[in-house]
């Protein structure tokens, strides 16, 4: 039963509280016999009495305390084992003496007035040290959260309020305002450059594929040298063009791109058809599996991710969570309106929790009582108090002895 270190010590105490108390009744009893036995005359009469009533308010004191917890000599006499037997209804008052006393926004409000929260967390969390810690706990709490939420919901709501949040912005606009964006920035032209220069490296490239297509296609009687010749022509011609549209900056193929791309912006920003093709591009995205695969695989991604951040004491997250609560700790200590606010927030946190929450304390207090069998919950309570009330079988004894003095001289005096 004694498992708790505690409870092993106060069992102990117990036990030897148990053995004053009991000793002082078989003092009296070895006094009364001797008394007795020697006459009970003169003053020996003074100390039979005081040794008679001793004895008489220890055993009553002993039946008092023992009933409480069990029947005392393990006889069922009625009115005994009172803890026990209304172990119930002794958890639920308890319970309701606690809601009522303690819990209450009076007591919490008196105790959190010069608690000075802010000031004191303020001063814990501008040390260094102090907010590493806060730091590293705060990282448990977003591991543990993380690791128990449901991967599947948490991808399910992703994905309701990317596909809500996407089908409430019109795509063909969209990409319209994207294009404008580009041509400000010159980066039409640019694009334009790469594909010229990968153009003219292609055609480079398979030259070998072009002539002997060449070859292929020619009519037999043409001579081979002129389809070399055909062939060299229509390179440079293009490679010429190509240099061209490269090198010159007001090239007419750069002004017609420039034309056509803002044409192009513009009909998808107000073209009814272009809007309806873009709504019905968009509509096809959405319902593409690879659609859910990409939100599955960037939430499980993120997830991971953050895991081992909050887990790694060396990882950016963690510094960063540390430097910040270390500046809300100089923060706490140099602005007392912010100390105010947190204050503030705290006793009405602490509030709202016991104004919704304090009745779950006192059901808690009594169910727990309640799922405890009866000789369970004696022995608990003993050991809580048993040793201080082992102090009214003392007192009985000596309270008892000295009235049974008193009233004995009473008697010779009359």
């Amino acid at each position: 039963m004694d498992t708790n270190p505690l409870d092993a010590e106060r069992a102990r105490d117990l036990r030897r509280m148990k053995l004053v108390a009991l000793s002082l009744l078989v003092a009296a009893a070895i006094v009364f016999v001797a008394a007795h036995l020697a006459g009970g005359e003169g003053w020996l009469g003074y100390v039979e009495a005081f040794a008679e009533a001793a004895m008489v308010g220890a055993l009553a004191d002993w039946f008092a305390v023992t009933a409480l917890f069990r029947h005392p000599l393990r006889i069922p006499i009625p009115h005994t084992a009172i803890i026990p037997k209304r172990k119930d209804q002794i958890g639920r008052s308890l319970g309701k003496f606690v809601e009522s006393n303690f819990l209450t926004q009076e007591v919490l409000d008196e105790r959190l007035a010069g608690a000075e929260i802010g000031t004191k967390l303020g001063t814990w969390l501008a040390e260094p040290a102090n907010a590493a810690k806060a730091s590293g706990a705060l990282g448990d709490v977003v591991k543990g959260a993380l690791e128990v939420l449901d991967d599947a919901e948490v991808q399910h709501g992703l994905e309701g309020v990317a596909r809500r949040r996407i089908r409430a912005t019109p795509a063909a606009p969209l990409v319209g305002k994207a294009i404008d964006l580009s041509v400000e920035g010159g980066h039409h032209q640019r694009l334009l450059d790469a594909v010229v220069t990968g153009l003219g490296n292609f055609l480079e490239d398979n030259r070998d594929t072009f002539q002997h297509r060449m070859y292929e296609e020619s009519p037999w009687w043409v001579p081979e040298s002129l389809d070399d010749r055909v062939l060299g022509k229509i390179y440079d011609v293009v490679g010429r063009f190509l240099t061209d549209v490269r090198t010159d900056p007001n090239h007419e193929m750069r002004r017609s791109v420039d034309t056509r791309t803002a044409v192009l912006a513009e009909r998808l920003k107000h073209d009814p058809e272009m809007l309806a093709k873009g709504e019905e591009l968009k509509d096809e995205l959405l319902d593409h599996p690879e659609f859910r695969a990409w939100i599955e695989s960037l939430w499980l991604g993120a997830k991971q991710g953050m895991i081992e951040a909050a887990d790694d004491p060396d990882s950016e997250l963690r510094a960063r969570a540390a430097t910040s609560l270390q500046r809300l700790g100089e923060r706490l200590l140099a602005e007392p309106e912010l100390r105010a606010k947190v204050d503030d927030w705290v006793q009405r946190a602490v509030g709202y929790v016991v104004e919704h929450y304090r009745s779950e304390v006192s059901d808690l207090i009594s169910s727990t009582v309640e799922r405890w069998d009866g000789e369970s919950t004696a022995r608990r309570m003993e050991l809580q108090v048993g040793r201080d009330l082992q102090f009214i079988r003392i007192n009985g004894t000596i309270v008892g002895g000295l009235a049974g003095l008193t009233i004995h001289a009473i008697v010779q005096l009359l």
